[in-house]
């Protein structure tokens, strides 16, 4: 990165004692960027991504490696049993301390939801009831998705990504359990915890062709990397219907390994979703961090 990465930090990152936003689409380089603004200014670099949370998946998720940890401090990548949920609120709560700690929080990940969460406040909707969660996981493992969408209240339908079973399955859970809405219970947001005037936010936005290139090497780099000895060591008790399964090729390599398909199909497979991942992700920032200053990865160096 070097002299186009040091003429960004001038202008997106000037303040080494202010929190450091990165957010941006899967594949775009954003973790590299974090980790060249934590050894260039100091700080701890945060995980944002909802799947890189869980323990059973470094490789397939693109969790920092260990080399990489190594350089800088790293917080909240792979701490949670992949056989446990993991919630955006939890995700702040793990947070806080951090954010209140004596190192510069470098914060960066692909789930837009976690940053408007921690810059515009989240909705204090009760627990989960266990049965309730186990049913709504249950529902998805046997491909009730769109069923559980038509259930939901029209506002919260109007508002969430259908697309996303965590965002469906999360939204049906608290209709189950509350009686009430997710939507109606976002209308009662507390003030957030750190709020966007107070860091220093930098959104990739990753030109279409660019980042399905990158997306198109990334897999198979990765299953060289490893990603298929870690799914043969997560097959004896892998279950569609885990949190940590919801990462994308899981499904797939776990097919491929059990004699369903070829190697080269499960990553054709898994290589395209990732690019719809993508495509997901990139509507989402843009419809929802307009005011977020824009970094195209070509100018970091990536």
């Amino acid at each position: 990165m070097e002299d186009a990465v040091a003429d960004k930090l001038t202008r997106l990152a000037p303040d080494p004692a202010r929190p450091v936003l990165i957010a941006g689409p899967t594949a775009s380089g954003k973790s590299a960027l974090a980790l060249e603004i934590a050894e260039r200014q100091g700080g701890v670099i945060v995980n944002a991504d909802a799947i890189q949370v869980f323990s059973d998946w470094r490789v397939l998720t693109a969790r920092p490696s260990e080399a990489e940890e190594s350089r800088a401090p790293h917080r909240l990548y792979g701490h949670v049993p992949g056989d446990c949920a993991y919630s955006v609120g939890a995700w702040l709560r793990d947070l806080a301390p951090l954010l209140a700690g004596p190192d510069r929080p470098i914060i960066v990940g692909g789930t837009g939801l976690y940053f408007s969460a921690l810059t515009e406040g989240l909705a204090e909707i009760p627990a989960t009831p266990p049965e309730i969660r186990a049913a709504a996981m249950a529902r998805l493992a046997a491909g009730e998705q769109a069923a559980m969408a038509v259930e939901l209240d029209p506002e919260t339908r109007g508002r969430i990504d259908l697309a996303n079973p965590m965002r469906v399955q999360r939204a049906w859970e608290v209709l189950q359990a509350t009686g009430r809405g997710i939507a109606a219970w976002q209308a009662d947001t507390p003030p957030p915890l750190l709020p966007l005037a107070q860091a220093q936010p930098i959104l990739f936005d990753a030109p279409k062709d660019w980042l399905n290139a990158r997306i198109e090497r990334r897999f198979r780099q990765m299953v060289a990397a490893g990603a298929l000895e870690e799914a043969r060591a997560n097959l004896p008790g892998w279950s569609p219907a885990l949190p940590s399964a919801k990462a994308i090729g899981a499904a797939e390599l776990m097919a491929h390994l059990r004699g369903e398909i070829a190697l080269d199909e499960a990553i054709a497979r898994a290589t395209v979703l990732t690019r719809q991942f993508a495509k997901r992700q990139r509507s989402w920032f843009r419809a929802r961090m307009k005011s977020w200053p824009v970094l195209a990865p070509a100018e970091a160096g990536t």
